[in-house]
């Protein structure tokens, strides 16, 4: 809420209705995400009017808080689009939203080269062995909007950027020997900007905090911080303590048992040649 304490926005308009109807049903905001599918931190930023809701959200929050349409009518009207689909995933939208205002951007990845690093012919390869298949057509728009989002690299004023990689997604043969060969050299040479840091987890480290999945950690120019976690078609963001610091801290600690960014790149670089 503004310091004027008075909404300055149809989303956060919305925000102060759901949570008018949330309290009248004795219900905390944790209780009502896990009735609607959705987390406590998702419920809390449509409150807060940070993010506008989407239509899944707004008609379930209606229907088991009793509110008879007027959650639905007092929802925020989205922008007039044209009949083109959306090539991101309704899931993954908000998180592109919200890594495109990102000054920070720190992750790490298990199993595949972040899609932030790579390359066309990767990419392609990648969404070419998604299930359900995609067809042409939509190959090319979801590897477009790929291509796009990596525009962060390059914007003004250059964003703080750092990967910690598991060594399994630089390995597997995705695409081909000289797919996986382009890969490398691609990723080698984004170790070299000033603001992007790259480090790989040795195979041989035995436990390490974040042995339980990929995370991508966000922070914008107002200071404010957000944790977002994916798998399997679905996600979800964790934007409150202890579990948002809890996250920072465990990245701290993968950057403490990877290899610096120079050992990283000289592997890299290694591998690529080696092929």
């Amino acid at each position: 809420m503004h310091s004027s304490d008075q909404p300055e926005s149809t989303a956060e308009m919305f925000g102060l209705l759901l949570r008018h109807f949330r309290v009248l049903a004795g219900l905390s905001q944790d209780q009502l995400g896990k009735r609607i599918g959705y987390s406590k931190s998702q419920v809390a930023m449509v409150e807060r009017g940070a993010r506008p809701p989407t239509d899944v959200f707004v008609q379930r929050a209606d229907e088991v808080l009793r509110a008879q349409g007027a959650l639905i009518v007092a929802a925020p009207k989205p922008p007039r689009q044209t009949e083109r689909r959306n090539p991101l995933p309704g899931w993954f939208t908000p998180f592109a939203e919200e890594e495109a205002r990102a000054t920070v951007r720190h992750a790490y990845e298990t199993h595949v080269m972040p899609g932030l690093l790579q390359t066309e012919a990767y990419a392609r390869a990648v969404l070419a062995g998604q299930y359900p298949t995609f067809d042409d057509d939509e190959i090319e728009e979801k590897l477009a909007s790929r291509l796009a989002r990596q525009s962060l690299l390059s914007r003004k004023p250059l964003p703080d950027i750092s990967f910690v990689l598991e060594m399994t997604g630089l390995t597997r043969p995705i695409g081909g020997r000289r797919v996986r060969k382009a890969q490398l050299l691609h990723l080698a040479s984004l170790a070299q900007l000033r603001h992007v840091q790259i480090q790989l987890m040795p195979e041989d480290v035995e436990n390490h905090p974040a042995l339980d999945g990929p995370f991508v950690l966000l922070e914008n120019a107002e200071r404010q911080r957000i944790a977002y976690i994916e798998g399997q078609g679905g996600s979800f963001f964790v934007t409150e303590h202890p579990a948002l610091g809890n996250l920072f801290g465990k990245y701290g600690l993968l950057r403490a048992q990877a290899y610096t960014p120079d050992m990283s790149q000289e592997k890299i670089e290694k591998m690529a040649e080696e092929l």
